[in-house]
């Protein structure tokens, strides 16, 4: 008789009582983070609609929410984009030192350092960048305008008080610094230690090592925790506030006392004098502000899964 070619059919194992519990907590948990979510936008668009359908003449400023909404909209984008771009590169270069330059004890020493600079809230930071980093600004910002005034950043004519925009960056760009340097750290650590042997072993210097082992394996992390250091600065409401002398209008300047104002710096600032149709209207800009931190969100999450092909982690 041939052998016969029929495979036993894997008998089904039952889950345990525990396994049932862990898998239920989990689903309930992630359906219970998209009801959350669907039940903000849902509050958010309610209660904006008055706000989108009434007469500009109603809209504080009286010239629509497109209008009330934009220079908020510009301040919150400049501020986060900016302070992104001063904390990124600097976030990766700590990340390097801590992980493959540093002596094992300064690398702990800075570690525990980074991890509470991340615990600090964000109401001390901005009283530090409100009574010492504003102050320390004037001058430079003096010999910006006089030197560098042609670029449309540096036009001036400067603050005499220091609380520019510049001053929010720079205080938003320490804010996220340590969150971004952590999430970078971490990733590296894992790059797998036969791909650093490697690299060295076949003549690399440590720097090399580094471009071609560690950075395209902390590549999709580093993007991802840029994201995340990006959404911080979205949001983040009290710091703006303490540091920024608010003025409207939308400029490029950073170092003039004409500052236009975050979207959370002015929700916190106006809601408790607002009533009736300007509070429908600053909840209409909070919505502007939940697409745009939902959005960078999703382009964050499409990056990543883009890069995870080209990562050194498959």
């Amino acid at each position: 008789m041939p052998p016969s070619t029929d495979r036993p059919r894997a008998q089904k194992v039952p889950l345990r009582p525990g396994d049932r519990i862990f898998s239920g907590a989990s689903t309930g948990a992630g359906v219970l983070i998209l009801v959350v979510l669907a039940g903000v936008a849902a509050f958010l668009i309610v209660e904006a609609w008055p706000s989108l359908t009434a007469p500009a003449e109603d809209i504080p400023g009286g010239e629509g929410v497109a209008v009330y909404v934009w220079p908020l909209l510009f301040g919150t984008l400049i501020s986060a984009i900016f302070a992104l771009l001063i904390a990124s590169p600097l976030a990766v270069a700590i990340a390097l030192f801590v992980t493959y330059y540093s002596p094992r004890r300064i690398a702990q020493v800075l570690g525990y350092l980074i991890d509470l600079l991340a615990a600090v809230p964000s109401i001390i930071y901005g009283l530090w960048g409100f009574t010492v980093l504003a102050p320390l600004t004037v001058e430079p910002a003096n010999w910006l305008s006089e030197n560098l005034g042609f670029i449309p950043l540096f036009a001036g004519p400067p603050s005499a008080t220091g609380r520019t925009m510049l001053v929010a960056i720079i205080v938003l760009a320490v804010m996220i610094l340590p969150i971004i340097t952590a999430v970078v750290r971490e990733a590296f650590r894992q790059t797998p230690r036969l791909h650093e042997e490697a690299s060295l072993a076949l003549g690399a210097t440590r720097w090399e090592m580094i471009r071609m082992a560690a950075l395209p394996f902390g590549r999709s992390s580093i993007v991802g925790a840029s994201m995340l250091g990006l959404g911080r600065a979205l949001g983040e409401t009290m710091a703006v506030a303490i540091v920024l002398s608010v003025s409207g209008g939308v400029t490029f300047n950073l170092i003039s006392s004409a500052n236009p104002s975050t979207i959370a710096a002015n929700i916190a600032l106006q809601f408790p004098e607002s009533s009736g149709i300007a509070v429908n209207t600053l909840i209409a800009s909070g919505l502007v502000l939940f697409a745009i931190t939902l959005a960078v969100n999703m382009a964050a999450r499409a990056v990543i899964n883009r890069r995870k092909e080209f990562s050194g982690a498959n």
